[in-house]
């Protein structure tokens, strides 16, 4: 399969946000993130403001006109925000790594791929592609502790696990990027 990865820095993305929503069906209203056409809906209407953050990237992977998988992200600004699982990370890392590690970091918001493209190398070539210029290195994510696949996944690119939520729970975890300077300073489970 020839596939090809288009970078977007802007509100070029939104023309496919049609792609972008089927993208976010196929790969997380399934198990375990079981989310609904509504989540997908709401994920589309937030790129109409995303597109406009400091440092926003997104790439979208295609195989001719077929849209494969994407990713998106952009800087965490500080102070830290306060929606969705952000208080989670603030809490596991505490205030003052929260601001070192995470502020004017580039946030991975979301990875997805179509199951057919799963186990290709995709998904690390998505990661890669928003990833490759952050600042200093500096970029991080949540990811559902839930989902030992996204965990197992993170790890085996080299991504390095900040917080550690029961497994058991319904946390997520904070992981640091291979080139995060702060990386060597996470806790280890025990």
């Amino acid at each position: 399969m020839n596939t090809r990865i288009k970078v977007f820095r802007d509100a070029g993305l939104l023309a496919h946000s049609g792609a972008l929503h089927s993208l976010y069906v196929s790969a997380f209203c399934v198990p375990p993130w079981n989310e609904d056409e509504a989540r997908a809906a709401e994920f589309v209407g937030r790129l109409v403001s995303n597109v406009r953050r400091l440092g926003f990237t997104a790439a979208l992977a295609f195989a001719g006109e077929e849209s494969l998988g994407f990713a998106t992200a952009g800087t965490t600004l500080a102070p830290f925000p306060t929606g969705r699982c952000y208080p989670q990370a603030a809490a596991g890392l505490g205030p003052e790594r929260t601001v070192d590690w995470l502020c004017g970091a580039r946030a991975i918001d979301e990875l997805a791929v179509r199951p057919a493209a799963q186990g290709t190398g995709l998904p690390a070539d998505l990661l890669e592609a928003v990833t490759e210029d952050a600042p200093g290195g500096r970029s991080w994510l949540l990811t559902s502790v839930q989902s030992s696949r996204a965990m197992s996944f993170y790890r085996s690119q080299g991504w390095t696990q900040a917080t550690h939520p029961s497994p058991d729970g319904n946390g997520s975890a904070v992981f640091l990027s291979p080139r995060h300077p702060a990386r060597h300073l996470a806790s280890q489970p025990l």
